[in-house]
Order: C-alpha cells, then structure tokens, then sequence
C-alpha cells in the first residue's frame, strides 16, 4: 500500500506541466548528446550542469535524468546509420546494427532497439520502485564507519573506470582525493592548501571542474579531430518491423534487461559492461552463434536492451546509498550535493516528493523515449549532419556562460579552461577523467565520514572490522581492489590444473 501511495505522489509531481515539459527536453537533449561521437553521457552531463542548477532540485534532477537514459538510446542511432558508436556502450550495437543497416534494414535495427530500450528502462525502474525502499529502510542502521565503508565501496568503483591501465585509473582517483582536501577542514575549520587565495577557502567546486574536463575537454578534442562522416538515411516508412522481428528479439530484450540491471547496481560496472556481457551470452545461447557480426536481430535487441536496463540500476546505490557507480552517476551525485540533497536513506524519508517525483518521471522517460525514438528518427539524423566545426564552439559558449552564471565568478572560468586543457592532455594520453571527479564527489564526505568514526573509536582502526555492515562492506572493497591479483596469482593456477 506504502508503494502504492508513493507513487501516486510521485506521479502527481511528476505530471505537472514544468516537469513534463523537463522529462521531454531531457530524453530528447540526451538523445542528441548521446548520437554526436565523441561527447557521451558524461560529458553531455556536464555541460548541462549550469543549466539544472538554476532550476528546482526535482526539475533538475529529472532533467538530468532524463538526459541519462536518453544518451543511452542515442549512442544507437550513430551505431545502425554511421558504423561509429556515440559512446563505449553502444560497441556492442554497432556489431550487428550496422550490418543490418547494409542489408537495407537499418529502420527495423532502430525500431528494434528502440522497443528493446523502452521495455529494458521501463522494467530496471519498476525494480528501482521495488527494492530502493527495503534497502534505504536498513540502511537507516548506518553510522559514520558504514558510512565510510561505503564510500570506500563507492570509490573501488574506480576499478571498473580504468579503461586500459588500473594503475592510470587509480593515479587519477588520488589527485581526485587531494583536489577534495583543498578548503577549510571540515573538523577543525583551518584552511589547507588555499595558498592565500579566499576562493579556494571552499574548496575547488565540482562544477567547473566537470565541465571543464567533460564539456571543454570534449570540444578540444572535436577540434582535434575533425572528421568528415557519412551518415545513412532513413525514413519512418523504413521504421516497420515485422512479426519475425518480434520473435526474434523477445527473448534477446528479455535476458539483457536482466543482466544490464544487475550488472548496473554493481559499483564500476556500468552499462559498457552489461551490453559486453548481454552480448556474449546470447552469442553462447544462440543456436547460430555465427550469425552474431552479420546483421542479426539479436545481436541488436540484447545489448540495447542491457544498455538501457543499466541505467535503473546505476540508481539505486545513488539514491539510497549515495554510491556513485560510474561518471555519469558521480556527476548527478554532484548535482545533487550542490543542492545540498545528501542520496542515501535519509532522502526517501525526509524529500519522498523529490525521490518518487524522479521515479516517476522515469516511467514516463521511457514513453517518451520509445515514441520520439520511432516517429523522430529522420530529425535525429538531420542533427548529426552539423559540422563540428560549428558544433564545438557552440558548446565552448555554452560551457563558459554557464559555468560563470552560477556564481559570477572568473576564477570559476580558470578552474574549468584548467582542467578542460588537463582533460585534453589526459585523453591524449589515455588517462581516464570519470576517476578524478567520482574520487573528489566522494572525497570531502569520506573524510568526514572516516574522521568520525576515529573519534568514535578513538582511533581504532579495527572499528571497520568489528561492526558486522561495515566488516561486510570492507571485505567486498578489498575484494575488489585484490581481484585482480587473486585471478593472476590464485584462480588462473587452479584452473589451469584442471584444465590439465
């Protein structure tokens, strides 16, 4: 009955014009981000930033939200028509849309994918509706160790962010924890390495640094890269789908629904990984495992369906934990600290129009991602056709006007054009970004968090050990951080003796 309640609270927050209004600019903003190579979820969220935060926290969030899930659909449209996934998520499409898009069948590819995404969204968020009460519920039970201990579980999200290198990856992670250090003490209220300059007395602002490693980094990159892109046409006519379609892709969409949410609650994971995973077991499930890379329906429906499903998952350790499990949610993490919202068990009892309002409006997302998605394809398409040599300093403009009409502050613009050129260096040298700015999200709360709970303990370590939910917690991060390790050392010996 609880559930049932909040619900209906949730849609009459959600239902009003302005939030309509804002779910439907979000899918189809995000949509557009997440179609144009090379911006991404991340960094579309960034730039948006500015934006969200002169708006009410509900309408803010949904608006992020929104743009979430949709750069999610969007990477699809860049995969089936160009051969050129919008983001690291959509690979796995690209292997068969394409194929099919030469077979003349790229308007089934989309349709395809485009019912996968709504059935695999709407299903993560009816389990987002389900579990993230029980599990805000026992997370009432936590102090400030548990509260460490799951940041600490937050941050070992870092491992799945490395790309190539772990050892660049967590390099990025630890300059992410000395940029959250800069400011007052949280504790004892004395300034750490201000270096005299009354700006830096708060601390270096996550939004300027986002943007400027998402946003400005993504337009020198453009800039550096400019490239020339045929794109395929399609028209609504070509959209239609038939009865063998249908069949084909139940299945597929049912089984990647499945695992991209459970690989999406998992810190680090993310949706890269859950289209990677839908994909390969498909593959091992199919009668005709060959046909994978040639333009087969599956290969379509199952990873789009795991890309989608994902992004329900990535919320609930956000919402109820304050788990950041990827960049895309450690930058709404952000978002939601600059309105001074702390994600966790608290959230559902004391904001319950801002949680189920945002809950809600994901339901009717996903309706408006499916109809905009089959009916408005042809105008997608026409956007991806602008060059980016007008692209790029559209968003250079916007970036820089957003980021100094939060506070009107040019030293704000300093921090964002430094660490947007920090970002462009980085790439250059394959050092992941979404690191840095998940370690200095979660930094200046884990501080105080492991503070705390020295005092507490005055200052026994062991108090993370001992205290059952924290111990539990502490062994899956060393776990994780150790993986590696045990696999090359422990699991690959073993299973090479009985391979033998």
């Amino acid at each position: 009955m609880d559930l049932i309640s909040n619900l209906s609270i949730g849609f009459s927050v959600a239902f009003t014009p302005i939030n309509l209004l804002v779910v439907m600019l979000g899918v189809i903003v995000g949509t557009v981000i997440g179609a144009l190579p090379g911006i991404g979820p991340v960094a579309g969220l960034s730039i948006l930033i500015p934006l969200a935060f002169g708006m009410d926290p509900t309408s803010a969030m949904i608006l992020m939200c929104g743009v979430y899930y949709g750069c999610m659909y969007g990477g699809t449209i860049t995969s089936v028509l160009m051969n050129v996934p919008g983001e690291s998520s959509s690979i796995m499409t690209y292997l068969d849309g394409y194929a099919m898009a030469q077979k003349g069948r790229a308007g089934p590819a989309l349709t395809i994918a485009a019912i996968g995404s709504f059935v695999a969204g709407t299903f993560s968020v009816v389990m987002l509706t389900v579990l993230a009460p029980p599990i805000a519920d026992a997370a009432l039970q936590f102090g400030p160790p548990e509260y460490f201990a799951l940041m600490l579980l937050g941050l070992s999200a870092i491992s799945g962010l490395t790309g190539k290198s772990r050892a660049k990856g967590y390099a990025m992670g630890f300059v992410g924890l000395a940029l959250a250090m800069v400011g007052l003490d949280p504790i004892g209220g004395t300034p750490r390495y201000s270096y005299g300059h009354l700006e830096l007395l708060d601390g270096i602002g996550f939004l300027p640094v986002a943007v400027g490693l998402f946003g400005l980094c993504a337009v020198l990159v453009m800039v550096d890269q400019l490239v020339d892109i045929k794109v395929m046409k399609t028209t609504l006519r070509e959209m239609l789908i038939t009865k063998q379609d249908i069949k084909d892709s139940a299945m597929p969409i049912a089984r990647g629904s499945f695992i991209g949410f459970l690989v999406g609650v998992l810190p680090g994971a993310g949706a890269t990984i859950a289209t990677f995973l839908a994909y390969a077991a498909e593959k091992r499930i199919s009668k005709t495992p060959e046909l994978f890379g040639t333009g087969i329906v599956a290969g379509v429906a199952s990873p789009e369906a795991a890309n989608n499903a994902s992004t329900g998952g990535a919320m609930i350790p956000l919402l109820t934990l304050g788990i950041p499990g990827s960049g895309s949610t450690a930058v709404m993490l952000g978002v939601l600290t600059l309105f001074n919202l702390q994600p966790g068990p608290l959230l559902f009892s004391k904001n319950p129009d801002f949680v189920w309002g945002l809950i809600a409006s994901m339901y009717i997302g996903n309706v408006m991602l499916l109809v905009l998605n089959i009916a408005f394809v042809p105008a997608f398409v026409a956007v991806l056709r602008v060059p980016y040599r007008i692209l790029a300093p559209l968003i250079a403009i916007f970036c820089v006007v957003g980021v100094y009409s939060v506070n009107y502050s040019v030293f704000d613009l300093w921090i964002m054009l430094v660490f947007g050129v920090i970002g462009y260096l980085m790439t250059k040298m394959d050092y992941p970004l979404a690191p840095l700015v998940l370690a200095l999200v979660l930094g200046g709360q884990m501080e105080v968090s492991l503070r705390q709970s020295l005092k507490m303990s005055e200052g026994d370590i062991s108090t993370f050990f001992t205290r059952p939910i924290s111990g539990v917690i502490m062994a899956v991060v060393i776990v994780i951080v150790l993986w590696p390790i045990m696999k090359r050392f422990l699991i690959k010996p073993v299973v090479k003796r009985l391979n033998v």
